[in-house]
């Protein structure tokens, strides 16, 4: 992998990741595109860019994780407050992932490597959720409840599968819950931020131990696939919560179904 071709891939990442239409999917096309086929040195990419993201996340939402943070430790409000409820709910959601991460980590790893045929149809998945979510009108919730935060929890770790969209699949799911949409796409974007800090975290660690975590990729191909989708991700994380108040999930609906209909078509 050189610079130009991770600098695409990087910016690929950053748009998709918060756009309903699977940023990993679109990775995998990519690096199949550039005739990438090292599973590992993909892996290791993705990971890296995935952070990156997460970081723009904290950028875009940093008003809301001060919110959270500051009333996690406030004594002057009745207890639980609003932002430990909250709080409670992003670890709640993380459960079934941390288990997927623990358990199926070596399946996952495989699965990213089993072509397009899979990503293609995880698209044609994601475009059914997005469309029966947005035809759905289940009666409206005021708040994420916790077995609405595991149930939301259960559509990401199933989002682990490349094509199947992670923000589309916890936005959806949490739709037809009755949740409402000025909530979810904030949650979603946050409850991700724990796993993905944890990944990489444990790839640090294993980095320590001098195990071969980033294979042979070159270290300016890192840095500039990591700086393109920071500041994608920025730009994508702002238009994605306006798209979803305004309700305009269906258009992507269209766009996985094409997409994923050509990937089985012509691969």
């Amino acid at each position: 992998m050189d610079w130009i071709e991770a600098l695409i891939l990087g910016i690929i990442q950053g748009l998709t990741e918060y756009l309903p239409v699977s940023s990993s999917g679109h990775l995998a096309i990519g690096q199949a595109l550039f005739g990438m086929n090292d599973g590992a040195d993909n892996l290791a990419f993705t990971v890296m860019v995935h952070v990156a993201t997460v970081l723009s996340t904290l950028v875009v939402l940093w008003s809301e994780v001060v919110w959270i943070f500051r009333g996690l430790f406030s004594t002057s409000q009745p207890l639980p407050n609003e932002q430990q409820k909250y709080a409670l709910n992003i670890i709640v959601s993380m459960i079934p992932v941390g288990i997927v991460g623990v358990f199926f980590k070596d399946y996952v790893e495989e699965v990213f490597g089993s072509g397009l045929t899979v990503v293609g149809l995880m698209l044609l998945l994601t475009a059914a959720l997005l469309a029966f979510s947005y035809y759905a009108k289940p009666r409206q919730k005021e708040n994420i409840s916790l077995k609405d935060a595991f149930i939301i929890g259960l559509a990401q770790a199933c989002a682990v599968m490349p094509g199947l969209s992670r923000s589309g699949s916890t936005i959806a799911t949490g739709l037809l819950l009755g949740n409402k949409k000025e909530l979810l796409a904030q949650f979603s974007f946050l409850m991700v931020i724990p796993p993905i800090l944890g990944e990489a975290l444990l790839d640090v660690m294993k980095a320590m131990k001098g195990e071969a975590v980033f294979g042979g990729i070159d270290t300016l191909p890192l840095i500039v696939g990591f700086v393109a989708a920071f500041a994608s991700g920025c730009l994508a994380c702002k238009w994605m919560i306006s798209i979803v108040k305004k309700g305009k999930l269906i258009y992507f609906s269209i766009y996985c179904a094409i997409v994923g209909a050509l990937l089985l078509i012509f691969n």
